[in-house]
């Protein structure tokens, strides 16, 4: 079996990684606020967290691994938002505003990270479905003596625990030298943060011990992982600008509300997005969102290449130039392989061959602490030409990266638009010639694409050529696929 390394932050060490059960692999990703759109640097973390969730899947099987990443459905600027909608006008309560903005924000966010190849998590968690248990661990974080009671608030007392700071490396004392920390009189501690809040009345809330109010946003990761994934799991993570304050209040809170069970084993942090060599920010007219970007044309492929040619770890840099190596570097791939007959049938025919194995390079340079540039690498060494047989492991490595989410659609991909109607088996066939009229527009051989063309054309197969050197087809309903047979070329 592949042993898999992986940075531990926690150690910041590479370790071996040994699940604490091979046959329930469990992880947990912190995810979105949903309050608008996601930004580039939001789909870093998902699309670091679906590579490994592919590798492990695809060392220790697909039904041993279970992926959670959250939905964080209370906050202020969501309350903001839906407080606007009422006082706009809308009839809907401020509880049904909340629902629908954050149904919204949800569904733009599935939409964007589907694009982008990332699979669903097995669960995904809305904070507000899990308030219950966020009380109840808050109660008895009170009954153990770290956590009490202050003005309506529940706040953690960060002295009762420790091993506080070990994630981020900093002692109480230091952090609070360093850092920004909420003051308020009701604190015996800068550093206590806290676990519950109240809620006036033009806000949501929830009954509690401690009277009307909301929970603080670190005690809902604890409260879901627990829920789902049991209080000893395997990989915790997110962007690195989590690991302090959140990661670390974190462990806290549930070590200290189940002691002995280890929380989570393994944490792992990305690195944070950079564009053109600066931090992305509206104030430099630099931020952009995921969505803005596929509705500019960057197919998701392209800007899953882009994330992932930078190992995780290190600081990543969007730029144009990177854009444009992607986009050649994802054509030739998928020229390459609609040129090969791929399709969802072939992949399935590949399959129950038995050849559907990714590279030993590229598996490889995953199980390295996810160095999906290695793996990369990897593939742009492989020989391109060949049959879909021969093709099948560079294939099978592109399926293990995430970058085909349907095989029915590479030809667009590769800049060859599709337009039939149904199925029809004619459909790879014309796609393989006019993949053939492309590479000879490239060397410029310019009798032979108008040769192709005008022999589609007079079997009744219109070909519509566009800006940017992408082109596509339609074939008449009723096209006999014999007529290529009889093809001058």
């Amino acid at each position: 079996m592949t042993q898999i390394r992986l940075t531990n932050t926690r150690t910041r060490t590479k370790e071996d990684f040994l699940p604490i059960d091979p046959a329930n692999v469990r992880l947990y990703l912190c995810g979105p606020t949903v309050y608008d759109r996601a930004h580039l640097g939001n789909a870093r973390p998902v699309l670091v967290f679906d590579l490994l969730v592919r590798l492990l899947r695809h060392v220790y099987g697909d039904r041993a691994v279970t992926y959670v990443r959250n939905f964080t459905d209370v906050d202020d600027k969501i309350n903001a938002e839906a407080q606007r909608r009422r006082a706009a006008g809308s009839p809907l309560s401020l509880e049904a505003l909340i629902t629908e903005r954050t149904d919204e924000t949800i569904a733009w966010y599935h939409a964007d990270m589907d694009a982008l190849g990332a699979m669903r998590p097995d669960h995904e968690p809305r904070a507000t479905a899990y308030v219950g248990q966020m009380i109840a661990m808050t109660a008895d974080l009170i009954a153990k003596g770290h956590a009490y009671e202050a003005e309506g608030h529940v706040l953690f007392d960060v002295r009762s625990f420790p091993d506080y700071g070990t994630l981020s490396g900093r002692s109480v004392d230091d952090m609070i030298a360093g850092a920004r920390v909420e003051v308020a009189p009701f604190k015996r501690d800068p550093m206590d943060f806290v676990l519950w809040k109240p809620s006036s009345d033009d806000l949501p809330g929830w009954d509690s011990p401690w009277g009307r109010g909301r929970p603080g946003w670190h005690i809902e990761c604890s409260a879901m992982s627990a829920a789902l994934l049991g209080t000893h799991f395997d990989i915790h993570g997110g962007g690195i600008d989590l690991q302090f304050p959140h990661h670390e209040n974190e462990i806290a809170q549930s070590c200290c509300a189940h002691p002995g069970a280890g929380f989570a084993n393994v944490w792992l942090h990305n690195e944070m997005l950079q564009v053109e060599g600066k931090k992305m920010s509206k104030s430099l007219g630099n931020f952009f969102t995921v969505r803005d970007l596929l509705d500019q044309g960057v197919p998701g492929e392209v800007i899953r290449f882009v994330m992932l040619s930078t190992h995780y770890r290190k600081p990543m840099d969007w730029t144009e130039a990177k854009t444009r190596e992607a986009e050649r570097h994802i054509e030739r791939w998928f020229f390459a392989l609609v040129q090969a007959g791929y399709t969802r049938r072939m992949v399935e025919i590949l399959k129950r061959g038995g050849v559907w194995k990714p590279l030993d390079a590229v598996v490889d340079a995953l199980a390295n602490d996810l160095n999906a540039s290695g793996a990369l690498a990897a593939l742009h060494e492989f020989d391109l030409n060949g049959t879909a047989v021969q093709l099948a492991p560079f294939a099978a490595s592109l399926d293990l990266l995430g970058f085909v989410p349907d095989w029915d659609e590479i030809a667009s991909v590769a800049r060859i638009g599709v337009s039939t109607v149904g199925d029809h088996p004619a459909r790879d066939r014309v796609a393989a010639l006019l993949l053939d009229r492309q590479e000879a527009k490239r060397v410029k051989d310019f009798a032979s694409a108008d040769r192709i063309r005008k022999a589609l054309e007079g079997v009744g197969i219109q070909v519509q050529d566009a800006p940017g050197g992408n082109y596509s087809f339609t074939l008449p309903a009723d096209f006999d696929e014999a007529m290529l047979d009889k093809l001058d070329l």
